[in-house]
């Protein structure tokens, strides 16, 4: 299954799973010094960030490759959802024609194929810019106890291609815990959140030894924020 068709079937849960990249959007703005009006947010899924903002923008723009993700995102006169894939550089050809204020990334970019081709379209739009990048600590202890590679990129590999293409960047790597009443809940939220991307490396077999040996009660998070100017 393609991580495009994992989240739109599951994007009716989406806003009930979706705790830690909530708290990711409201570390975003907390860290924002201004208001912008113009706003692009690239892997918008249901729209987490709009309806997160506490200032009206006059255009807003959301863009995602999950149509069912997308039918949940909040429509309004100000608000244009284009379905798109960030991995596709035609689509940024259309964005280098918009005006734009500040570029948007919450819990989305993790999941690029190039993460180095990416940086420098999105550097070649010159908009100040504020994303939230999940690396291969989430899920650390997981990953460690099923004997298994980490999915995502290192936070070491994010931060150093970040200082390389954007100007001047502020970066900070954050790490987040959250807990459940069982591991059953806990993998459940795994499938229902879509953090996993899609990726079933496991056996049935293998997936119950490891919810029977993980020895923690919560999941480990770790996110690259990046702002500039």
């Amino acid at each position: 299954m393609s991580v495009q068709v994992e989240f739109s079937k599951y994007a009716d849960h989406y806003g009930l799973y979706n705790v830690i990249q909530q708290r990711v959007v409201a570390k975003l703005l907390a860290d924002l010094d201004e208001e912008p009006k113009r706003i692009l947010d690239l892997g918008c899924g249901s729209g987490a960030l709009c309806r997160a903002l506490p200032w009206a923008p006059e255009h807003f723009i959301g863009v995602d490759f999950a149509p069912g993700m997308l039918e949940l995102h909040p429509k309004a006169e100000n608000i244009e959802c284009i379905y798109g894939d960030f991995n596709d550089p035609t689509l940024f050809e259309h964005l280098q024609h918009l005006e734009l204020d500040r570029i948007f990334s919450a819990s989305a970019l993790q999941w690029s194929k190039d993460l180095e081709a990416l940086f420098i379209r999105i550097a070649s739009l010159h908009t100040p810019l504020s994303l939230a990048i999940f690396t291969g600590n989430t899920f650390k202890t997981l990953f460690e106890t099923a004997g298994l590679k980490p999915l995502l990129r290192s936070s070491e590999e994010v931060t150093t291609l970040a200082k390389r293409h954007f100007h001047a960047p502020r970066v900070e790597v954050v790490r987040y815990e959250l807990a459940f009443d069982s591991t059953r809940d806990m993998f459940r939220y795994i499938k229902r959140s879509g953090v996993s991307g899609s990726r079933n490396v496991l056996s049935y077999k293998e997936m119950k030894h490891l919810m029977h040996s993980y020895p923690l009660h919560y999941l480990e998070f770790e996110v690259v924020f990046i702002h500039s100017c």
